[in-house]
This record gives C-alpha cells, sequence and structure tokens, in this order.
C-alpha cells in the first residue's frame, strides 16, 4: 500500500511540473540581429549583436568585436572573442539559453570553467 501512495505522488508531482514546463524554440534564435540586455552587480548593460551559424559581431559602446560561435546543442553554445586585446577577453564564454518566448529569450553565461553565473534577456529585432 506504502509503494502505491509513492507512485501516485510521483506521478502527481511530475504531471503538476510538466505544466509548468518553460517554452525553448532555441533554434529560432541561431541567426539574425539582436539585442541584448544583462545586470552585473546592480548596473544593466545594453549591446546589440548580429550572429551567423559561426559568428557573432557585437557593437557595445561603439566598441565592435567579433566572436566566433560554437554550438554544443540547440540551446546552448561557447563565444571567443577572435581578437583578444587582453587576458580576460581571451576567456571563453558558455552560454545556456533558459527558456524563449516569441522574440525573446533569457539567458544565463558564465566564462568557461567558472561557476559564477550572470543572468540577460536577448530580443530578437
Amino acid at each position: 500500500m506504502k509503494n502505491i501512495k509513492i507512485s501516485i505522488y510521483l506521478v502527481l508531482s511530475m504531471t503538476l511540473f510538466s505544466c509548468y514546463e518553460q517554452e525553448r524554440n532555441c533554434s529560432a534564435f541561431k541567426t539574425g540581429k539582436f539585442s541584448s540586455e544583462t545586470t552585473v552587480e546592480g548596473k544593466k548593460y545594453s549591446t546589440t549583436f548580429e550572429r551567423n551559424d559561426s559568428m557573432q559581431i557585437e557593437n557595445f559602446n561603439n566598441k565592435i568585436d567579433t566572436f566566433s560561435i560554437r554550438w554544443i546543442n540547440d540551446c546552448e553554445y561557447i563565444l571567443e572573442n577572435i581578437k583578444p586585446k587582453n587576458r580576460e577577453e581571451k576567456k571563453a564564454v558558455h552560454v545556456k539559453i533558459l527558456n524563449t518566448k516569441d522574440l525573446t529569450y533569457n539567458f544565463e553565461y558564465s566564462f568557461v570553467g567558472e561557476t559564477k553565473k550572470q543572468k540577460g534577456s536577448v530580443t530578437k529585432m
């Protein structure tokens, strides 16, 4: 009887949580023109960028940077600065798309090998 109750509880829990699964249509964001917003230590940063299947060109504060982009799976990718100017810019960035809705996605990112994550959002223009 106890096993039946546990089984029923597990089935109900899985059903309840599956109703709240967030949309992740990541393939719609692999190419195009985008605007992004992140908050780091309480300060908001905005940037625009354009990406194709292998490159991302970013404009931040009138500074242009070019990154190679390597998709790990449909919703995760690695960015590497093609012409880093210092040690910090040499670090690759791991990005994970958390959810998508219409023309927007929310993401988290960190330097490869580091555990501290930041979050942001991107809108396809």
